[in-house]
């Protein structure tokens, strides 16, 4: 009876781009056990204090080395003028955008896209293996190489298409961007009537905490919810301009979903 060997071997990756998700990947390809971190690209220094110095460095397109996949964590809007530039044709291509498709990658090589979905800043750690990943590629002989390559980072990955990963995007906007602007309209709030944004953290805390139990709507509480219109025109009439505004028109958006 025959036994079955399956060889890892090292996946050989470049990293493009110095922004903040750019810092973390380094990271976690620095961290992960299968994964040859072979080099890095940077156009200047910009954030090089965040890196690994022992990871060699190019600021040269025209100097980057032959690797099985090129990661592309450049701004959306730069994807396609900078991939334009690549002139090799081996090696697996992928961008890191949540919004852009996959054909925005303008080279010759094979495509691809690998977006974590999360929130980055330099100076924050991160557990990437806890990060939910979406890859998709253009030609199905490459999705095996991205799966083993992602699963070497992320125990979260998932197969999403163009079209998916544009509307989890706009998902994503809502649950992170937009709930991060409330807090800064209620700290707003608080700074003008002098107490302290510290007094509504176990509330944000606790509203978080909700969720992972309760489906959202379920979890809703609050005058809108209880319908209570007294309340909330008492509220209005405390309010001014964009603060007033964004209050009856997510008010009115909540006793919608409540009916």
């Amino acid at each position: 009876m025959g036994i079955l060997i399956f060889v890892l071997y090292m996946i050989k990756v470049i990293l493009l781009g110095a922004g903040n998700l750019a810092v973390h990947l380094a990271k976690a390809f620095s961290d992960a056990k299968n994964i040859d971190f072979v080099q890095r690209y940077s156009r200047d220094g910009k954030n090089d204090a965040f890196f690994d110095k022992t990871i060699p460095k190019t600021n040269k397109i025209s100097a980057l080395q032959k690797a099985d996949i090129y990661v592309v964590s450049v701004s959306d809007q730069a994807i396609a003028s900078f991939s334009k530039q690549f002139t090799f044709t081996t090696g697996l291509v992928v961008h890191t955008s949540g919004s852009m498709a996959l054909q925005t990658l303008q080279c010759e090589a094979n495509k691809g896209v690998l977006y974590p979905l999360q929130t980055f800043s330099k100076t924050k750690n991160v557990n990437f293996k806890t990060i939910p990943i979406a890859i998709e590629t253009e030609h199905k002989k490459d999705f095996a190489l991205l799966m083993q390559f992602t699963k070497e980072i992320s125990d979260l990955v998932y197969k999403i298409d163009s079209l998916q990963r544009e509307k989890m995007h706009i998902a994503a906007v809502f649950a992170n961007n937009f709930s991060n602007q409330m807090f800064k309209i209620a700290k707003d709030i608080c700074d003008e009537n002098n107490f302290p944004f510290d007094i509504l953290k176990p509330l944000i805390q606790e509203t978080a905490k909700k969720i992972e139990t309760l489906n959202p709507k379920q979890a809703q509480t609050g005058p809108a919810k209880r319908n209570d219109l007294k309340l909330i025109e008492t509220h209005l009439k405390a309010l001014k301009g964009e603060q007033k505004q964004i209050y009856a028109l997510l008010s009115k958006s909540i006793m919608k979903t409540t009916i």
